[in-house]
């Protein structure tokens, strides 16, 4: 897990740095990537654990490209919001998203649906 995190990372700055296409294309780039594996589960039958592990190791470059650019100075071709406000935006809605599924307890299987 640790070589997806960082070889995923190491991904998205190459793309986004190297590669020359910026923060925000290369997020772009890896989304359209992401859907790759997404298709080919659905249309054309790829194996599902494949389908899984590619589309698992895409979403690190998708997170750090999306990231950098929010967090990056306009001068190298981010948004310059800074890592605090970017960190405390993205943990405001990830337990926004967490009261939710707590109060809704959409992941109960044992829930029971109404209509």
């Amino acid at each position: 897990m640790v070589a997806t995190f960082a070889l995923g990372t190491a991904a998205g700055d190459m793309t986004a740095s190297s590669l020359q296409l910026g923060y925000l294309q290369s997020g772009v780039l890896f989304t359209i990537l992401f859907s790759v594996p997404v298709i080919a589960y659905l249309m054309f039958d790829l194996n599902e654990i494949a389908a899984f592990w590619i589309a698992y190791i895409l979403t690190r470059p998708i997170g750090a490209s999306f990231a950098d650019w929010t967090d990056k100075p306009i001068q190298v071709g981010g948004l310059g919001l800074g890592t605090g406000p970017v960190s405390a935006f993205l943990g405001c809605v990830m337990l926004l998203l967490l009261a939710l599924i707590v109060k809704t307890r959409i992941d109960d299987p044992n829930r029971e649906l109404t209509n």
